[in-house]
């Protein structure tokens, strides 16, 4: 501390000031006695040298008289000079002085003058001068709790001077201004730190740290390190210096606050090339820094954006140190991708942001480091695609099958590669893209004038491997082309300008139909192919004729196969289906439903079963329209079984209908379509529909298990119930339904399937819209009381968000329900 002392002599000069100048502010005196007591204080302080020369005595009388300048009153005091003592003085003292006064009840000074000069010192830089002379502090070896206080107050200004004035602070002290401002405070001191470096003297940069660890663990990496991240990407593009710089003040970050440090330098970070010069190789040296990149940010948490992720993975490819740990996070993820417990237990939005992960590692892989684990590659490709094509959602299938392509495409650079059939989308496309690094700059190349070349220069770049998986193509010369064309000039094409196509007749007959879909004869093929095509009307146009071969007919069309590459074949057969259960109901339905169990049978036709179900039950549940014969066209089906996550829609666009359903209007014109009164025809029927589905789900078969791995026919099966109890309504049977629809939920309601676990809550919102409140709160209302508690679980903790979301809807539905029921007069 012998560094710190007073040079000779001015301890004698400086300490009788300093004396006079408290005895002056204890007696409280105004006029030209206490001016000129302030005056000498800062003369004297001047021809020392500044606040650095001060001894340690000298510093404890000048805090001693400091104190007594905040106790004076501020009538007392003359204006403009006592500022200046403050603004003059050590700063670190000076700060904690005035913030004791600010938090005092003692202090002869109004907030707001303290708080001016607060804003004084902040906008002349002093908190600059403060900072540096606490670095030059540790380097002797200064107070550790004292810095610690410090460091308290400098980061918590803004919140001490809003606590004091009530929330009316100057704009200086608002955080958006206060801490960028702070940010270049601390630029400042890394510019004195590095001349100092330069100059072959010791500096200690750890304060510095500890100010930016514990502004960005308050939630203010924005703002600080908005100003710094930008400033410091230039200083270390080109000189060794100001990266060792950079590298320090992170490394000496506290464990405690490094982890929203490295995020914020990842987040706010342009490029993963800037990343690598700001954090140098600290994911190395530091175990914290290294388990929040290569563990918390990439598989505990998913809501980073696809550049965070991009910055991150880049970064810790392009040091040689690294790159082991790029290889260990790449195998990680695939453990997780290829895991089927995190396939149904993870949210999609979870599973999208790992896929992405994978595919910018491997984006980030060299030739020699795929052959090195090519195995492990391969085997989790393998499981991880075998786990999401199991899915139930279509986007994990889909995710499955980009991920698995990818990995492909990387580990078999000279032979064939996986390849899916799916619709590409937005997100499917991103996906791509990440599996080939474009560089920053890209020197467009001048395009030919040939029209094709131009075609094709427009095409997206292809990787050199999958060119490579396709046949070459010999290019021949222009000439042997041309003879190769001239030698067919001798064969002239046949008119067939007077052809006409051959109609063959479609049966008149249910009966003949039946012979015709049960022939096997070749030749029949046309005549085949018309009976298709013709049956839905002809079965809508005979129902006498078709009620006496209904189930006969019904379960032709279960097994019918297409034999040509008829268009339309699905949706044809599916109309004849439901046209035969509209005009037949009972017999067909009890059928159609004992056979959803049987042995024997696909996932594909039992799905088919239910599918008719659903449509023939709306049309039968929707009036007809008067004089219109087309009952197809009239009485379409507009409700879909949904595949994907889209249950909340499907549940708005259900409330919609009830809500639209239950509204009159009044028309002055004359309706275009005259609607005629006729009873509900799934009302008699809609138990025949309903219970046989809902009494055997729980017992495997040989070659189908529903509670096992089944899962999807399970959710197409849960889905089909919620829409049948929905066009239930105001039926007799409504109620009995209803009791068992809940049953069944309540067996089925911690199932792993998300898709399973949307379709419970759908049946939830059709059972609240068609069983009346009464009858649910008299013969279900224990039931009810479970169901509500149930559903408040799966609002707070369920993965998925639809789930979530499904939840809270039925929640408000129930409560909406209830309140309606208690406004009706008793």
């Amino acid at each position: 501390m012998a560094a710190a002392a007073a040079p000779p002599g001015l301890g004698l000069t400086l300490e009788p000031v300093l004396r006079e100048a408290v005895a002056a502010l204890d007696r409280a005196g105004v006029g030209e006695s206490l001016a000129a007591a302030l005056g000498a204080v800062r003369s004297s302080l001047a021809a020392a040298g500044g606040p650095a020369a001060l001894g340690e005595r000298e510093r404890a009388l000048f805090g001693a008289f400091l104190r007594s300048l905040v106790r004076a009153p501020g009538a007392a005091l003359p204006e403009g000079v006592w500022q200046r003592c403050f603004l003059e003085g050590p700063p670190g003292l000076v700060f904690c002085v005035l913030l004791e006064a600010l938090g005092s009840t003692g202090s002869g000074l109004d907030p707001r003058e303290v708080v001016g000069v607060l804003e004084q010192f902040l906008q002349e830089g002093r908190l600059s001068a403060l900072l540096w002379e606490v670095c030059q502090q540790q380097a002797q070896a200064g107070c550790p709790e004292l810095q610690d206080a410090l460091l308290n107050k400098i980061v918590c200004l803004p919140e001490h001077v809003s606590n004091k004035l009530q929330g009316k602070n100057p704009p200086v002290f608002l955080p958006q201004n206060y801490f960028p401002l702070l940010g270049d405070a601390v630029l400042q001191v890394l510019e004195k730190i590095s001349d100092s470096l330069r100059g072959g003297l010791d500096c200690s940069i750890s304060f510095v740290s500890h100010v930016l660890g514990k502004v960005c663990i308050h939630g203010r990496q924005k703002e600080i390190l908005g100003v710094l991240v930008t400033r410091l990407t230039d200083l270390t593009k080109s000189d060794c210096m100001w990266q060792r710089i950079c590298w320090r003040l992170v490394e000496c970050v506290p464990d405690r606050w490094m982890e929203a440090v490295v995020l914020g330098f990842v987040q706010r970070a342009p490029g993963a090339d800037t990343l690598s010069r700001l954090l140098g190789n600290l994911v190395v040296k530091n175990k914290k820094a290294q388990f929040v990149v290569t563990q918390k940010m990439l598989l505990l948490q998913y809501g980073h954006t696809t550049a965070v992720l991009q910055n991150l993975l880049g970064y810790l490819s392009l040091d040689g140190l690294r790159r082991t740990l790029l290889l260990r996070v790449l195998q990680e993820l695939l453990e997780t991708w290829s895991s089927s417990s995190a396939v149904k237990h993870s949210p999609a939005e979870q599973q999208l942001y790992i896929s992405k992960a994978i595919l910018i590692c491997l984006s980030h892989l060299k030739e020699p480091e795929i052959d090195s684990c090519r195995h492990e590659l391969l085997m989790s490709m393998m499981e991880g695609m075998k786990c999401h094509l199991d899915s139930s959602l279509p986007q994990l299938q889909r995710l499955g099958m980009v991920v698995a392509e990818s990995i492909s495409l990387k580990i078999n650079t000279e032979g064939p590669v996986l390849k899916f059939e799916y619709e590409e989308d937005d997100e499917t496309r991103e996906l791509k893209s990440l599996l080939v690094q474009t560089p920053s700059f890209f020197v467009v190349p001048s395009l030919p004038d040939d029209e094709s070349e131009k075609e094709g220069a427009a095409l997206p770049l292809v990787p050199e491997s999958s060119e490579k998986s396709h046949t070459a193509v010999p290019v021949m010369p222009d000439e042997e082309l041309d003879a190769e064309l001239d030698s067919d000039d001798d064969l002239l094409p046949y008119d067939m300008s007077e052809d006409k196509e051959l109609k063959i007749k479609a049966p008149v007959y249910i009966r003949d139909c039946i012979e015709v879909l049960t022939g096997s004869r070749s030749e029949d093929v046309d005549k085949w192919e018309a009976t298709v095509k013709a049956l839905e009307s002809l079965v809508r146009k005979n129902p006498a004729a078709t009620r006496e071969v209904s189930v006969e007919l019904a379960k032709i069309l279960l097994h019918l196969e297409e034999k040509t590459c008829i268009e339309g074949f699905v949706d044809l057969r599916q109309r004849a289906q439901v046209a035969v259960l509209t005009t037949d109901p009972i017999p067909v339905a009890e059928y159609l439903t004992s056979q959803f169990y049987s042995l024997n049978y696909s996932l594909r036709q039992r799905m088919d079963i239910l599918d008719v179900l659903v449509l023939a039950a709306q049309e039968l549940s929707c009036p007809k329209f008067h004089g219109n014969t087309k009952h197809s066209r009239a009485q379409k089906p507009c409700i879909q079984l949904p595949l994907g996550s889209d249950s909340s829609k499907d549940w708005r666009k259900i409330v919609d209908e009830r809500i639209k359903s239950k509204t009159r209007r009044f028309s002055m014109g004359q309706s275009h379509v005259e609607l005629v009164s006729c009873p509900n025809e799934f009302n008699s029927v809609a138990g025949y529909f309903f219970f046989p589905l809902i009494q055997h789900f729980d017992r495997p078969l040989t070659t189908f298990d529903l509670l096992g791995e089944d899962h999807l026919v399970l959710g197409r099966l849960v889905h089909t119930l919620a829409i049948l109890m929905y066009l239930a309504v105001n039926t007799v049977a409504v109620t009995a339904m209803g009791k068992a629809l809940l049953e069944f939920v309540w067996v089925l309601r911690f199932h792993t399937d998300s898709y399973v676990r949307q379709g419970l809550l759908s049946c939830i919102s059709s059972l609240l819209l068609s069983v009346p409140m009464d009858r649910i709160l008299a013969d279900m209302t224990e039931e009810l009381l479970e169901t509500q508690s149930w559903l408040g679980d799966v609002m707070e903790k369920d993965p998925d968000g639809d789930c979530r979301r499904l939840a809270l809807q039925n929640l408000l539905l129930m409560e909406n329900l209830k309140k309606k029921l208690e406004a009706v007069p008793s």
